[in-house]
């Protein structure tokens, strides 16, 4: 008997000790790889539902940014059979290896989890794979979204583009509900944006058999949940400025970049860096070559030259420096300086234009002619600290705040600057001397240069550059503007008025008069960023009508000499495009003559030593980008 209760204990034991294991394992399941359950069983398996990306709209109503249906072949890797990949690469016409690569890859991810492994399938792989998936389980072809650029123009920097979510990611990226099979813009708009574009996924319930091939919808679909498409981004760019800002700057054969903007509230209008590159190579099945031609590129097109790139603004800053005079009372505007072509400092001679004099100049005739020895002069009247804190007002030695990222800050040299570089007592006033006209030490960016150009033209309002307006909120349809930040600047009307005589001088009969447009006052200043790897690099800000501005301006172009010759003529046709009838822009483009080479007066820089100027590499001729913050302390 004791026997007998002994063994009926053992049993009792190990039945309990059974079912322990089996909620042990159920508990298990549910809470971990709730992605099997049903797979394995032959019951019901979830499948991720992607939501379509919000579309990009310009400031007059275009889609320029949208969504088109593509095919893409999932795998669910624990029912994969090894024997079906070969037949599978076959059928996709690409080596078994790879094929086999990439399921390994999302089975590190889940291994009962459906994960994308191929993009945008064709129409004949859709049909052989469809044809045959009753003999390939865990196998699954489904209908997503890729997105649909703009045939107008590539907006490359612009846009930004998506990538994946890596493993790394998917750790800090799970609680926000991303799965493997997700991309997430990753430069651009794309990435500042994620959290509007993105929408919410929804999923849907399949049968199936116990071998992993469809049955049929779970309850009829009852249970699926439907995806909520991404919030729709209201831009104020202007897509047919855009699309003539790229082709002229392309057609120089240059890098550099264009910003143009609106000075009524600091909406971007246009925006472009060359070198770009075709957003499509990375819309799809981007091969590692195609992303190797990208990515090693000596030209770095991934660069963003309008916001990361910093290159000294040249003269483009004296306008910076008359104005810290005006305000300051350092200067009063009629005053006049004798210019013999050359100043003495610490017994070095710096020059004018290589020694030529301009004779008696004022402020507007400085401005106008940019004479290098009135500005000279005019910084040891106005002092390093009070040309720092007018730089720092205006929005210069940081980031101008614009909705993409990476932004470079820039350089704006002061006393602690100085102090802290080379230790207090350690440098003298020569140091200043190239600062007065936009070189030495310091450097800014195209987008920076832009925002300035707005500024002066609306009378001193900083505004914030952006590029969305607003959004409609992909839920509920309605539409939400952006808070802009802005604030207006304590400089008085009369500096800017006496600041904007001397920039109309620059292109009636100064070194801008190829910005000239038939009808419109345009106001600008050339510039020269000095580069000791080859040619300067161009720089031209500019605004217009004078009299009630709608468009600012700053063209770079990397060693193409001075402002004045390649800079400036682009400037002139995007006015004319913006201001003067908006014809096509393909229309426009074709009649312009801007990207021709034409002579013209070298600018301030031309006799400036590169011993006097610590000026940083430009991003084409060492084939490295500017690094122009390595120098902020």
């Amino acid at each position: 008997m004791d026997k007998l209760q002994r063994g009926i204990k053992t049993i009792t034991v190990i039945i309990a000790a059974i079912f322990l294991f089996l909620l042990i394992r159920l508990a298990w399941l549910q809470l971990f790889e709730q992605d099997s359950l049903g797979s394995k069983s032959g019951s019901v398996r979830r499948i991720w539902v992607q939501a379509p990306r919000g579309h990009f709209i310009d400031r007059n109503g275009a889609t320029i940014l949208e969504n088109r249906a593509l095919y893409t072949l999932k795998v669910i890797p624990s029912e994969i059979r090894e024997s079906s990949i070969g037949y599978l690469a076959y059928l996709l016409e690409i080596p078994a290896d790879e094929l086999k690569e990439k399921i390994d890859e999302a089975k590190e991810f889940s291994p009962f989890a459906a994960s994308t492994i191929y993009h945008d399938l064709n129409e004949i792989a859709v049909a052989r794979i469809s044809e045959n998936l009753w003999q390939l389980p865990g196998v699954i072809i489904e209908i997503e979204n890729k997105r649909k650029y703009s045939e107008l123009f590539r907006g490359t920097h612009l846009f930004g583009y998506l990538r994946g979510v890596t493993k790394g990611q998917l750790d800090t990226l799970a609680e926000k509900g991303y799965t493997r099979d997700d991309k997430i813009g990753f430069t651009g708009i794309e990435y500042f944006y994620e959290d509007f574009l993105k929408g919410q996924k929804g999923a849907r319930y399949e049968l199936v058999n116990p071998l992993g091939m469809l049955v049929g919808k779970y309850n009829e679909g009852r249970n699926d949940i439907p995806s909520i498409r991404g919030d729709d981004l209201h831009l104020t760019i202007d897509a047919g400025l855009q699309q003539l800002a790229e082709k002229l700057l392309r057609a120089t054969g240059k890098s550099g970049a264009v910003v143009a903007i609106d000075p009524s509230d600091g909406g971007v209008l246009a925006i472009c860096s060359e070198p770009d590159f075709d957003l499509d190579i990375l819309n799809g099945n981007t091969r590692k070559k195609e992303w190797a031609d990208i990515a090693l590129s000596p030209l770095k097109p991934l660069y963003n030259r309008a916001i990361q790139a910093a290159y000294p603004p040249g003269s483009t800053y004296k306008l910076l420096l008359s104005i810290a005079a005006l305000e300051e009372h350092a200067v009063t505007p009629e005053r006049t300086i004798t210019c013999t072509g050359t100043f003495t400092y610490g017994g070095r001679e710096f020059h004018c234009h290589g020694g030529h004099a301009h004779g008696t100049v004022n402020m507007q005739k400085a401005i106008t002619e940019s004479c290098n020895i009135y500005f000279y002069k005019l910084m040891f009247d106005v002092g390093l600290d009070k040309w720092a804190e007018y730089g720092e007002m205006f929005g210069f030695g940081d980031q101008a705040g614009i909705d993409l990222p990476g932004e470079r800050r820039g350089t704006l040299p002061s006393t602690e600057y100085y102090d802290k570089r080379y230790g207090q007592g350690r440098w003298t006033k020569g140091y200043i001397v190239s600062l007065a006209i936009g070189q030495g030490e310091m450097n800014t960016t195209p987008i920076q240069l832009a925002n300035f150009a707005a500024t002066i033209a609306n009378d001193g309002t900083l505004h914030e550059p952006h590029l969305v307006r607003g959004y409609r909120d992909g839920r509920s349809g309605s539409y939400f503007p952006l808070k802009i930040e802005s604030h207006k600047l304590p400089v008085s009307k009369e500096t800017f008025r006496i600041i904007k005589e001397g920039m109309k001088g620059v292109v009636l009969q100064g070194t801008g008069t190829l910005a000239q447009v038939p009808g419109v006052t345009v106001a600008g200043k050339t510039g020269t960023a000095q580069n000791p790897h080859g040619q300067d690099h161009a720089w031209f800000i500019c605004f217009a009508p004078v009299e009630q501005p709608t468009i600012a301006i700053a063209v770079l172009v990397e060693n193409a000499g001075f402002g004045g010759s390649v800079s400036a003529p682009i400037a002139r046709e995007l006015i004319n495009y913006y201001v003067n009838g908006k014809k096509n822009p393909q229309e426009a483009y074709s009649e312009t003559k801007a990207v021709e080479s034409v002579k013209a007066i070298n600018d301030s820089l031309k006799a400036v030593k590169p011993s006097e100027n610590g000026v940083p590499k430009d991003s084409t001729g060492t084939g490295q980008p500017i690094e122009g913050d390595k120098n902020d302390l």
